[in-house]
C-alpha cells in the first residue's frame, strides 16, 4: 500500500533517503535507477519518486537522459576542486576555532573507532562510511545549522565523487590513522596544527581522486 502523504514534505523526506544512500555508498555513479524497483521498495507513487528526481536532478546528484532513463550524476572535474575549496574552508576553520570539550568530538573519536574496526574486517565501504561520518562531526563544531545544512548536501556530491575511484581500499585506508592523528591533535589543544593537517589531508584526497578521474577518462576514451 503506497503511503503517500503531505506531497511537498513527503518528497523532501525521500529526497534525503536518496542523498543518504550516495553518502553510504549504496548507490553508485553512473547507476541508473529503476523507477519502479524504487518506488516500490520506498513505497510511495511513480509520481511522488519523478518529483524527488526533479529535485535532485537540480542538486545536480541525478541525471535524467532522455529515452534511457535516470542515472546516478557522475561528477566532473570542475565540481571535484569546487567541493575541496568548500571543505577547506570550512573543516580547516572548524578545527581552527573549536573547543575540545565540544559534543562532536565524542562522534569523531566514535566515527575513527567503527572505522578502526572496519579495516579490520576488511570492510573498506563501512570505513567510508566512517569517514564520511567524522568529516561531518568536523563541520558540527562550528555550531552552524547553515553550514551544517550546506555541508550534508555536498556530502551526497562528495561520496559521489569518491566512487570514481573503484578501488574503496586505496581511497579509505591511509585516511583512517590521518583522522585519529587530527583528532588526537585537537584534543591535545594543537588547533592550528590539526587544522593544517587537514589542509594537507585534503589536498591529498583531492589529488587522488582527480588522478582517478583522469585516468577513467583516458581508458575510456
Amino acid at each position: 500500500m503506497k503511503k503517500d502523504h503531505s506531497p511537498q514534505i513527503l518528497s523532501k523526506r525521500i529526497a534525503e533517503t536518496i542523498r543518504n544512500k550516495l553518502v553510504i555508498g549504496e548507490l553508485l555513479p553512473g547507476q541508473r535507477l529503476s523507477e519502479a524497483a524504487l518506488s516500490e521498495q520506498l513505497e510511495i507513487s511513480r509520481n511522488t519518486l519523478r518529483e524527488v528526481f526533479r529535485l535532485l536532478t537540480q542538486e545536480g546528484l541525478l541525471k535524467h537522459e532522455p529515452n534511457r532513463g535516470v542515472f546516478v550524476a557522475i561528477p566532473d572535474i570542475a565540481s571535484i576542486i569546487d567541493i575541496y575549496r568548500i571543505r577547506q574552508l570550512i573543516e580547516c576553520q572548524a578545527l581552527a576555532q573549536a573547543y575540545p570539550m565540544h559534543p562532536s568530538v565524542a562522534k569523531m573519536k566514535q566515527a575513527v573507532e567503527i572505522a578502526q574496526l572496519c579495516r579490520e574486517k576488511q570492510d573498506w565501504i563501512g570505513a567510508g562510511t566512517e569517514n564520511m561520518r567524522f568529516h561531518t562531526a568536523i563541520v558540527e563544531l562550528t555550531d552552524s545549522e547553515r553550514l551544517i545544512t550546506f555541508y550534508r548536501n555536498i556530502s551526497a556530491e562528495l561520496r559521489l565523487a569518491f566512487g570514481i575511484l573503484n578501488d574503496p581500499e586505496l581511497l579509505y585506508a591511509p585516511y583512517i590513522d590521518k583522522n585519529a592523528h587530527i583528532l588526537e591533535l585537537f584534543n591535545a589543544g594543537q588547533n592550528d596544527l590539526a587544522a593544517n593537517k587537514m589542509k594537507e589531508y585534503l589536498e591529498l584526497s583531492e589529488r587522488t581522486i582527480l588522478a582517478a578521474y583522469t585516468r577513467k577518462n583516458s581508458q575510456g576514451s
